[in-house]
């Protein structure tokens, strides 16, 4: 990964690797993994664009009478599974998907971050790069196999063996990332028992999408040959911090860092200010995209790290939007918000329309909020103009119905789609009835 091969030089790893069947990788809608695997002899095949799916069965895709789509192989994301059998290989390809008659489909997430980014360089960006915190919990299999919520550990944040029982595990997931290609900067166990964060070298979006999702797949594969249960879930378990995946940002132009400016306010450029007041903007309307599950707003919620109110500041934590120390080429945004369930191809695709809406309205910053914004009334809050994300998933997608520039980011099929089936999320979760209330209510009344 990261080195861009030839079709010449794949087929010789292939023989060299003993690869014997490949995965035609690529994600549905909801973020969720799909592939097609194909034995070797069929590869001629692929790489020739020519290998056909049915798009029907896939959330969000298309309706039977127009299933048909091809899998287009991106053979700078061809990579062989370390973990696989040594008596045949297994690699794989990420792939655009396309539509008979040779156009992009629409409604492929990869596709549509793309297009986002072609209104970057239309407005004279030569990239938008990206780096990820990823954050996920480690739970015990039990006798059946099935996840448990009983966790390996009860470390803490920085905690070392015997307390983190997990490190193993994490130190083999990132062996396998590295020989994958990954550049991992560093791995530790986060704040609550059974949470771990593995953070890679940040690349241009689509490349980080691609390695994120290449990651999910590492660290769940990996677990479980530990015996454990790797999850993404943003808040697994009540009373412990929740997990995020803060998404740090920043736009290069003739190959220099947009956002750095070192005779600006903090170093910062007007661009960067622009952009930060963009995604202040639309950080209602985002939401539903990058905390796109009911469970994601048990997260964002007070007292537990992840940011509950709409401000920015150069240092604070609590703030949706912080900027991180670094400066000259590392100079970034960081949106602290986003959590792991999140399809990070749409992820990105919102927050990228947020900060060029800023941009090219030439947007002004709020003022920046340093002090701790939990300990804040609601008075205090509303008197600095610090508004509330939005508590619930239903409470999101009405805000992102009403903003035609996220909307727009994900585009009329995406957006029909992915609205439909949330709120069809939101009723199964409404209407269900959950332990608490019969804790609370069955012996009472």
């Amino acid at each position: 990964m990261g080195k861009k091969l030839s079709k010449d030089e794949i087929m010789k790893q292939i023989k060299e690797e003993n690869v014997r069947f490949i995965r035609l990788q690529f994600t549905d809608m909801l973020g969720t993994i799909k592939n097609v695997e194909i034995p070797l002899s069929q590869l001629d095949k692929a790489l020739d664009n020519k290998m056909m799916f049915d798009g029907s069965s896939i959330e969000g895709f298309v309706r039977i009478e127009e299933s048909d789509m091809y899998l287009y192989p991106d053979l700078d994301t061809f990579v062989v599974f370390p973990w696989t059998s040594e008596k045949g290989k297994v690699a794989r390809f990420i792939c655009d998907i396309y539509k008979p008659d040779g156009t992009p489909f629409e409604g492929d997430p990869r596709y549509n971050l793309k297009r986002n980014l072609k209104k970057m360089e239309e407005l004279g960006f030569d990239a938008f790069n990206i780096g990820t915190e990823p954050e996920f919990f480690l739970f015990k299999l039990d006798e059946k196999g099935d996840p448990s919520l009983e966790l390996n550990d009860r470390g803490g944040y920085f905690d070392l063996a015997p307390t983190d029982l997990g490190e193993n595990c994490r130190r083999d997931i990132v062996l396998e990332l590295e020989e994958m290609g990954f550049e991992i900067e560093a791995s530790h166990h986060e704040v609550a028992p059974g949470q771990h964060e593995i953070d890679f070298k940040y690349s241009d979006a689509v490349k980080h999408a691609d390695d994120i999702q290449t990651f999910k797949l590492v660290v769940k594969t990996i677990a479980r040959k530990h015996n454990l249960h790797a999850t993404f879930m943003p808040k697994p378990l009540f009373g412990v911090n929740g997990s995020g995946m803060h998404v740090n940002m920043s736009l290069f132009k003739d190959g220099k860092n947009a956002f750095f400016d070192e005779k600006g306010d903090m170093q910062l450029s007007e661009t960067a200010y622009q952009f930060i007041a963009g995604t202040i903007s639309h950080a209602k309307s985002f939401t539903a995209v990058t905390n796109p599950t009911v469970n994601s707003y048990k997260r964002l919620v007070p007292g537990y790290e992840a940011p509950s109110y709409i401000a920015w500041s150069g240092s604070n934590r609590s703030c949706l939007m912080r900027i991180p120390s670094s400066r000259g080429i590392s100079t970034r945004v960081e949106a602290r918000s986003v959590d792991p369930s999140a399809n990070p191809y749409l992820a990105l695709s919102s927050l990228l329309a947020a900060g060029l809406d800023g941009i090219e309205k030439k947007m002004k910053t709020p003022t920046a909020v340093d002090r701790n914004i939990y300990v804040l009334t609601k008075e205090e809050r509303e008197e600095a103009g610090i508004e509330d994300l939005p508590s619930t998933l239903a409470g999101a997608l009405e805000e992102l119905k009403k903003d035609e520039v996220i909307v727009n980011s994900l585009g009329e099929h995406l957006f029909e789609h992915f609205v439909e089936a949330k709120e069809i999320e939101w009723d199964m979760f409404k209407t269900q009835v959950h332990p608490w209330e019969r804790e609370q209510y069955l012996s009472t009344y």
